[in-house]
């Protein structure tokens, strides 16, 4: 029994002997690789420019919308079946020119009988004075009574008013057989017809529309500009003496529609709102541009340069260099070390495509501007000098970019799923 109970325990000491051996092989190579430093990563590849240094013009741009000088809504104005249209959908039409027939022989009759009854009243009225004179001269002789003359006398004086009218309800008649000749009140393009040939359509404001016409040039461009721009622009400094209407006599103003990137087309501030709406912070501006060629229709979208004044030295960035961080502006500026420090900027207005920096940067200082998702301010980078493109050259490059590491990280995939690589 002894020798049972010694044999275990010297099986129970080997056991343990060997686990304690077996953990301190298993776990030396992590002990070892804890006292290994561990490799730094990479530094990141970014693209940097040099801040721009200029000095400009500086403008500010706007978005708004374009409206007619003129729009008439064509209603009738008497009642009856439409015989004619005559014109054809969106073409131009001149003041004058005619748009709608409405059946004229209700009204032509009702001419002719507005006709008669003026000459009758006409005739009744010639009786009537050729009475009052036989009565003027009886009188004079005490043969009729003086209140037979005043009868005769007044039943000409009502005869005359019933001439006046009679040539009144004739008017009327003339007047509602011109308006079945529906014509364009001023010069511009004609909608399509909305009533055709054969209704029935009755007058009034609240009848149907039955075609719009539309100004075509001059054509209005109404914007909103924010209350600091509206200060700036009629202070004294800036030569604002005569406050709104200094402005707006002396500003320039361009207008490009929203597949141009120009402003090809200038012109004039037409009229500034009396008052700012102090729910938006704005006040309105209407200004008018020459359409010769028809191009520019209401409704269109229309971006507008303002400004102009003296020129003054600006740093310009790309864009895409500006990041957003709550309601902040910021750049990534680097240093001499290849590291990166955040910095607030303040935004001014685009200028040929790049943006102006109010405050926050200074010329010549270096700032990614592509690959700002990948770094944060502190980390050392690979810089790669680019020039400070503008949008459309680094939406390119970038775009560029973002293929090719999408086309990498499809390899990867694949590498990982065991899938031959191409």
């Amino acid at each position: 029994m002894k020798q049972q109970y010694r044999r275990t325990m010297i099986a129970l000491a080997i056991v343990a002997v060997l686990g304690a051996g077996l953990a301190t092989s298993l776990l030396k190579p992590w002990h070892a690789g804890e006292a290994q430093a561990v490799p730094a990563p990479a530094p990141t590849a970014v693209d940097v420019a040099g801040v721009i240094g200029k000095t400009i013009t500086e403008w500010d741009e706007f978005s708004g919308r374009l409206e007619a000088v003129d729009r008439v809504e064509i209603r009738a104005r008497v009642g009856g079946t439409i015989d004619a249209v005559h014109f054809r959908e969106g073409a131009l039409v001149k003041k004058g020119d005619p748009l709608f027939t409405i059946d004229p022989r209700p009204y032509a009759a009702e001419v002719a009988r507005a006709e008669a009854a003026l000459a009758a009243a006409q005739v009744r009225a010639s009786h009537a004075q050729t009475e009052l004179a036989r009565a003027q001269r009886l009188v004079q002789d005490n043969a009729v009574s003086r209140r037979e003359f005043d009868e005769r006398d007044n039943t000409a004086r009502e005869e005359v008013a019933n001439v006046r009218a009679a040539q009144a309800s004739l008017e009327v008649a003339r007047l509602n057989l011109t308006y079945t000749r529906i014509v364009a009140p001023v010069s511009g393009r004609v909608s399509r017809a909305e009533i055709t040939v054969g209704n029935l359509v009755a007058p009034g404001a609240s009848s149907p529309v039955l075609t719009t016409v539309v100004s075509v040039s001059p054509m209005y461009a109404n914007f909103e500009v924010d209350e600091q721009t509206y200060l700036r622009y009629t202070a004294p400094e800036a030569g604002g003496t005569g406050g709104a209407q200094g402005a707006q006599s002396r500003l320039p103003v361009f207008l490009g529609l929203g597949n141009e990137d120009e402003y090809p087309r200038e012109g004039r501030i037409q009229s500034i709102d009396n008052r700012l709406d102090t729910r938006s912070g704005t006040i309105r501006v209407r200004a008018v541009f020459d359409n010769p060629d028809g191009r520019l229709l209401p409704g269109l979208y229309a971006r507008i340069k303002l400004g102009g004044g003296a020129p003054h030295p600006v740093v310009l960035i790309n864009d895409r260099a500006i990041g957003t961080d709550q309601g902040k502006k910021f750049v990534l500026v680097l240093d001499k070390a290849n590291k990166l420090a955040y910095r607030e900027v303040t935004l001014g207005p685009s200028y040929e495509g790049l943006r102006v920096i109010r405050q926050g940067l200074k010329a010549d200082e270096k700032i990614v501007v592509n690959g700002l998702q990948r770094v944060r301010p502190g980390d050392t980078v690979s810089p790669k000098a680019v020039e400070m493109a503008y949008k459309r050259e680094l939406d390119q490059r970038a775009d560029a970019a973002e293929r090719k590491q999408a086309a990498a990280d499809k390899e990867t995939d694949k590498a990982a799923e065991g899938k031959p690589v191409t």
